[in-house]
């Protein structure tokens, strides 16, 4: 099968480069025999995301888990060995103390660490392997874990935000389902019933809502059973990657989220790129290691970017002009370009980036639910309303 490897050649330059292997060890060992230093080897034609944490469907181990036990092992005067060798034995999953067997294995054989984990790009991300490949140049391995695991603690902390805005508007959407199933199978047939027979002519919304309640009556699981396939056939559609796309899209192209989409993925870029380059790796090749972070329209940008870099050009200058930062950032990459320690100024714009993106969470979280609260209210409101207008409308007769 073919493996993608990306490395850094004997030139220093990042070098991608596709190798024909059984498996991803002999990929990695055909590489090195070029010269290539690998910092990714992934099967081609792999998609997943390598940064989320928790998105890997292959992914046995945790990351986050795996680089503070490490720490603690290395901080407590475990060699590397050793405390990978204690990492196996405390192990429970199978699947997990095979890959870390076969670290265990690559260390023996003479390999570097970074080296053992690049090759299980399906277990170890780009991000981890780049990070410990610079620290294994300067000997400070456990200062790249404690970076790291602030980098993956970060990204956790965003996630766990995003998913307490939405679990509420969630909620209301499961009552809003429920209550519809009521109002649709239960309360429309019995009020269908009470009008079967009757001569007054009702108004066109309320004979559709009886109608239904009719063809309930006398069809109840199959209009439940087809309701349901409908349901699961646009779940269907929605599931496929090239709708899942077109909707990405344009959720993008939106004035409302587009721009606040934008902001959170380039707080992550920042984040992992200044971690990068604080841990000495060269700022060109830190975008291609993270560029797996970002929308495939700011990829192309950052591709754009890097070239004009790589030609001379100052970072902000290249960023601003291919829309990868925002005038505050802008201003505090340049003060960075003056000052030196870019990696730090990425980690305060990134920041700067989270603030605000915690701010919009919690405003989204508070706006949302009294919307979808107001939008069930008209619904379930409007249904009862349209059983009842004739009710109403015999009442004033008889007045």
């Amino acid at each position: 099968m073919k493996f993608d490897v990306k490395g850094i050649g004997r030139a220093g330059q990042l070098s991608s480069l596709a190798i024909d292997a059984i498996d991803a060890g002999e990929a990695a060992q055909k590489a090195r025999q070029h010269g290539i230093e690998i910092v990714s080897l992934r099967a081609a034609g792999w998609t997943g995301q390598s940064f989320s944490p928790g998105s890997a469907g292959n992914r046995r181990i945790d990351l986050l888990l795996f680089a503070q036990e490490l720490l603690a092992l290395l901080e407590a005067g475990l060699s590397l060995i050793e405390a990978t060798e204690a990492l196996v034995e405390k192990e429970q999953a199978a699947d997990s103390r095979r890959v870390l067997k076969g670290v265990i294995a690559a260390l023996y054989e003479g390999s570097a660490f970074s080296q053992a984990l690049a090759a299980r790009p399906e277990v170890f991300p780009e991000l981890l392997v780049a990070t410990l490949r610079a620290a294994e140049r300067t000997g400070d391995l456990p200062q790249a874990l404690h970076r790291y695991i602030a980098h993956e603690e970060r990204m956790r902390e965003q996630r766990a935000k995003v998913v307490s805005a939405l679990f509420y508007p969630a909620v209301v959407l499961a009552v809003a389902a429920l209550v519809t199933i009521g109002l649709m199978w239960f309360l429309i047939p019995k009020f269908a019933a009470f009008y079967e027979g009757g001569q007054r002519q009702l108004p066109f919304l309320s004979r559709l809502v009886i109608d239904w309640g009719r063809l309930v009556s006398a069809y109840p699981w199959q209009t439940f059973l087809g309701t349901v396939t409908q349901v699961g056939v646009l779940a269907w559609i929605v599931t496929r990657r090239s709708v899942r796309q077109y909707l990405g899209e344009r959720l993008w192209q939106s004035k409302a989220l587009g721009g606040r989409l934008k902001i959170f993925e380039l707080s992550r870029f920042y984040r992992a790129t200044g971690m990068l380059l604080r841990g000495g790796i060269p700022v060109v090749s830190a975008f291609a290691m993270v560029d797996g972070l970002l929308h495939p329209h700011l990829r192309a940008a950052l591709l754009r970017a890097a070239t004009e870099v790589r030609e001379g050009r100052p970072l902000s200058d290249a960023f601003a002009a291919h829309g990868l930062t925002t005038p505050v950032a802008l201003r505090m990459l340049r003060v960075g370009e003056r000052a030196g320690g870019m990696g730090d100024m990425m980690e305060r714009i990134a920041r700067f980036y989270d603030q605000d993106v915690d701010r919009w969470l919690a405003w989204f979280g508070k706006a949302l639910s009294p919307l979808l609260l107001v939008v069930l209210g008209l619904f379930v409101g409007g249904i009862v309303l349209l059983l009842y207008l004739p009710i109403f409308d015999i009442a004033g007769s008889l007045g």
